[in-house]
Formats: structure tokens, C-alpha cells, sequence
């Protein structure tokens, strides 16, 4: 994580402004234990985020954000923005909330538990 980290904050050095570099260092933080820049670069990177007009970027970030907010232990935070996706079409997908192992922080929280389901195949 430290060597990613440093590559992270050269290249972001060059393009400071990139959303996807600043959500990836917030979450490469966030797996280095560092809690309050891990959220500070997620947080500025979803500000970022709400400027791209693409219908791509905004909900990938919000998903990153979420993702470090489980992992610095936000998990309020994290169900609130899973909870805020998965309302929306064509957002997360049932098989990575339930496989990916980036999520186990949140697993066996009841409200996780029923977002999972409620992306569940009918």
C-alpha cells in the first residue's frame, strides 16, 4: 500500500483534479489505516465527481466512497450511500456486494444484509 500510495500522489500531482486517482488514493488510505485522509480525498473526489457529465464517473465514486467509509469503519456512512445506489437503475450489481471481499467489513450488518437482498435476482 505505501508504494502504491506514492505512485497515487505522483500521478495526482500531474492531474490533480482527476476523480478516479483521488477516490483510488482515498481508498489505498483507507487500507493503510489512515482514516481522516482516506475520507478527505474520497469526499473531494465525489465533489469532483458531480462536475463530469458522463453518468459513469459520479456513481463509480460514490461506490468508492462507500467502500472507504466501510473500511475506516463509517459503516452508517457506507449503508447510507449503498443504500442511496442500489435505488437507482443500473447501479451496483447483486454479485459484487455479495462476493466481492471489499465488502466484508460490512457483512452481517442487518441493513448490508438487505441491500444485498434487495439486489437479489427474482
Amino acid at each position: 500500500f505505501m508504494r502504491a500510495r506514492a505512485q497515487q500522489e505522483e500521478e495526482i500531482g500531474r492531474h490533480p483534479d482527476d476523480v478516479t486517482l483521488l477516490a483510488e488514493l482515498g481508498l489505498i488510505d483507507a487500507g493503510l489505516g489512515r482514516k481522516g485522509e482516506a475520507l478527505s480525498e474520497g469526499q473531494r473526489a465525489m465533489e469532483l465527481a458531480r462536475s463530469v457529465k458522463d453518468g459513469f464517473t459520479e456513481p463509480f465514486t460514490k461506490i468508492d466512497f462507500a467502500m472507504i467509509c466501510s473500511w475506516t469503519g463509517e459503516r452508517e456512512i457506507a449503508l447510507e450511500q449503498l443504500e442511496a445506489l442500489t435505488k437507482a437503475p443500473g447501479s451496483y450489481t447483486y454479485g459484487n456486494l455479495r462476493l466481492s471481499p471489499m465488502w466484508d467489513p460490512l457483512r452481517g450488518d442487518p441493513r448490508f444484509e438487505k441491500i444485498v437482498g434487495s439486489l437479489a435476482p427474482k
